[in-house]
């Protein structure tokens, strides 16, 4: 039988299809018993999960090592920074943000709550634009459906398309403005955020609202965020608001995953010619100049537009289609890197300095 040392190093060196990691920075290798591995990824891989099995033995078999592989995921709990306190029932916190509006930051965070939940995750959905929440419809909410009462202070989330959620919308009519002050806005944010009774989340996806301001500083400052997610177009002026919102998420020392490009190109539906309307590859450049991934770019596209306004988003309405695999790997790019940085924080030496 071949050594475990041997099975182990080998399979740390491998990098799983449509990865760019090496497995040992994304997975635990354990080997319970002689001959038998399981690998358990930080990220969910519902869809992918025979495949990494067979690539796993074939390329031990290509070494003359054999071993019964199976492939299975933990999603491992934030750490919330000092003087942060992590939220009950909720692992991760994932901020979806850009630097202006219009953008397709919403249906971005719809799509991507739900391609994360149809890969095995427990996943919620919170809309943190007070002013213009658009979740309810997103998912098909039908409006009049509010949320019930748990306990003296909680409010259950909205179950919707197998993911939780929760939206200000919830809570009024659709012809309801928000006219509020920023202080406000973030007082009814925070009270969404921490008295919704969320169950089980492996992730916490939060629509942000567009910009820079009051409610995206206290939720970087106050909320345990593991990571955020910028979205941009192509064209210049997005591409520079989306520069602010990369830097504002430095100074609040909350790592961003990745850059996601709407609106990339365009593909007539009648003769197939491509056409970048909003310019070409804005969002790889932003994404190398502040060295972060480049998460996915998603096709201006009738059909995702017509999905969301009708409630049924694409991810689901749609699974077998380009558009919709292009979501689901988006989330697996934004899942794995979330994954890669918690076992590198992890692995990292912990430094304290004292008086003595």
């Amino acid at each position: 039988m071949p050594s475990e040392h041997a099975i182990q190093e080998c399979l740390s060196a491998v990098t799983l299809p449509g990865l760019s990691q090496p497995l040992a920075s994304i997975a635990n290798i354990r080997m319970p018993a002689e001959g038998v591995c399981e690998v358990v990824l930080g990220f969910p891989a519902r869809s992918h999960q025979q495949q990494y099995e067979a690539f796993l033995r074939d390329s031990l078999a290509a070494q003359g090592l054999s071993c019964e592989v199976s492939v299975s995921w933990e999603i491992a709990a934030h750490q919330a920074s000092q003087g942060i306190k992590n939220m009950e029932n909720v692992r991760n916190i994932i901020a979806v943000a850009s630097g202006k509006g219009g953008v397709g930051k919403s249906t971005t965070s719809v799509n991507l709550a739900l391609a994360l939940a149809a890969e095995g995750a427990r996943v919620g959905l919170l809309d943190a634009d007070i002013y213009g929440p658009s979740v309810q419809m997103m998912l098909g909410v039908e409006s009049g459906v509010r949320p019930k009462q748990y306990g003296t202070q909680y409010l259950l989330p909205i179950e919707a398309q197998g993911i939780q959620s929760m939206s200000m919308a919830y809570l009024v009519t659709e012809k309801t403005p928000m006219v509020w002050r920023g202080p406000m806005a973030t007082g009814a944010l925070q009270q969404l955020l921490y008295q919704t009774y969320w169950q089980d989340l492996d992730y916490l996806i939060i629509d942000m609202p567009p910009g820079t301001g009051d409610i995206q500083l206290t939720l970087s400052q106050k909320v345990p965020v593991a990571g955020a997610v910028v979205v941009t177009t192509p064209q210049d002026i997005a591409l520079l608001d989306a520069k602010k919102g990369i830097e504002m998420f430095a100074k609040v020392s909350v790592p961003v995953l990745g850059v996601v490009e709407n609106m990339a190109v365009h593909v007539c539906s009648q003769c197939g010619h491509a056409e970048h309307i909003f310019g070409e590859g804005g969002g790889e450049h932003i994404a190398r100049d502040y060295a972060v991934p480049m998460l996915g770019a998603l096709p201006l596209s009738m059909q995702i537009r017509e999905q969301a306004d009708r409630g049924a988003p694409v991810v689901t309405q749609a699974p077998d289609s380009e558009a919709a695999q292009l979501y689901r790997d988006m989330a697996t790019a934004t899942a794995v890197e979330l994954a890669r940085r918690q076992r590198s924080s992890a692995a990292a030496p912990q430094i304290s300095i004292s008086d003595d």
